[in-house]
């Protein structure tokens, strides 16, 4: 079976429960061997508030890993005398991004197949003095790629972004062809990912009524459409621009196995209305297999006992189905 290691994520916030949630379930246990990275203080406690029936063992390396029933195998990393559930410190910033650089690093040396990244707090990151935005941008940058896009799936549907933690009044100026091109392959290697032949690759435009021909505005025109023929010319199924206001109802139907959206909202307002608690976030044009939850710290729940893990089953059965 395959090795995933599992990053703990904000120690205040509902990783730490979903992720001992998840590996409870037994169709988690006889996918995968996860190998959890965070710190010792912090999955004891939520062992004691779950009262699940799973013993932790410390290992120092995935190699030591097994697939024992009922064991959570850990990596302790020690960032963590204690914690304060429920909100966002420099603490938990600093912690769970030490989590995020060890998992990768064993990512990169192939002792695990592939990464889940339990959820963080930018806020959290922020405090810590990161210069990250996110999960995206950090690993980005420890794997040095280049041409990479967060993509989310969920309950049939499947959105890619071109720009992705930015203002929104930043974005038209980002809408740019190569920008478009780019996001357009990269959904073609995500497809490529899950293994779908010959993907039809939908556009959306940026403005209402995909700009109406220049009236509503011409990002379109300039940047969007020249970007999709080039696209065409390289043997990619690719069509567009739609207004954005029907592209996700036609993917949805299964016209197109994905659409290229021009910013964060546009894409994941549809997803998560559809996919709340089973969408997965996954980064594609990583030289690493990442998945994670496509959802937030939720500290308003957090350390509570009620956080849904289903969104952490999914991410974790989708890094062990995805190629790369």
């Amino acid at each position: 079976m395959k090795k995933i290691a599992i990053t703990m994520g904000d120690p205040g916030g509902v990783g730490p429960e979903i992720i001992l949630k998840a590996l409870s379930s037994a169709e988690i246990r006889d996918l995968c061997i996860p190998v959890v990275i965070g710190d010792r203080v912090v999955i004891e406690e939520t062992l004691s508030l779950l009262n699940l029936p799973l013993k932790l063992r410390i290992i120092k390396s995935p190699e030591e890993a097994g697939a024992e029933p009922g064991t959570i195998e850990l990596i302790d990393m020690r960032m963590l005398n204690k914690f304060w559930g429920g909100k966002p410190t420099a603490e938990g910033g600093i912690a769970c991004a030490s989590y995020i650089k060890k998992a990768a690093e064993f990512a990169l040396d192939k002792k695990v197949a592939g990464i889940v990244t339990a959820p963080i707090s930018k806020e959290a990151l922020k405090m810590a003095g990161m210069k990250w935005p996110g999960h995206t941008e950090m690993l980005a940058e420890i794997t040095n790629a280049k041409d990479y896009a967060m993509m989310l799936a969920g309950d049939g549907l499947r959105v890619i972004l071109v720009t992705i933690h930015t203002s929104l009044k930043s974005v038209p100026d980002l809408i740019t062809k190569a920008s478009v091109l780019k996001a357009i392959r990269l959904a073609k290697k995500a497809c490529d990912m899950l293994e779908i032949e010959n993907p039809e690759i939908a556009v959306a435009g940026l403005n209402p009524h995909a700009g109406e021909a220049g009236i509503f505005g011409d990002e379109e025109i300039r940047e969007i459409i020249p970007a999709i023929e080039d696209a065409k010319k390289e043997g990619l199924q690719v069509t567009g621009p739609f207004p954005p206001d029907i592209i996700f109802h036609k993917v949805y139907k299964g016209e197109f196995d994905i659409v290229v959206c021009m910013y964060h909202d546009q894409g994941l307002i549809p997803l998560k209305m559809l996919a709340f608690e089973q969408g997965v976030n996954i980064t594609v044009g990583l030289p690493i297999i990442r998945t994670s939850p496509d959802h937030g710290t939720a500290y308003d729940i957090a350390w509570k006992g009620i956080a849904n893990p289903s969104s952490m089953i999914e991410a974790i059965k989708m890094a062990v189905r995805l190629k790369i």
